[in-house]
């Protein structure tokens, strides 16, 4: 659920900036901006809450470069 959330909010201020482009009314623009700031505030908070876990530690860096450890 956290990533379709991520996803969903992305494309909303991805639309969202593409509308600043265009003849859209203030007023519109101003609702949408502030459903938008409303929406990252949920984005945050869904990721944040997400049970996630994991066995990495921080002497394991980064996966993708291992330092040490082959």
């Amino acid at each position: 659920m956290k990533g379709s959330v991520v996803f969903f909010v992305t494309i909303f201020l991805l639309v969202l900036t593409v509308l600043g482009f265009t003849k859209i009314g203030f007023s519109w623009m101003f609702v949408l901006t502030v459903i938008g700031q409303l929406l990252v505030v949920l984005m945050v908070y869904k990721v944040l809450r997400d049970h996630y876990t994991t066995d990495k530690t921080f002497e394991d860096f980064y996966e993708d470069y291992p330092i040490g450890r082959e």
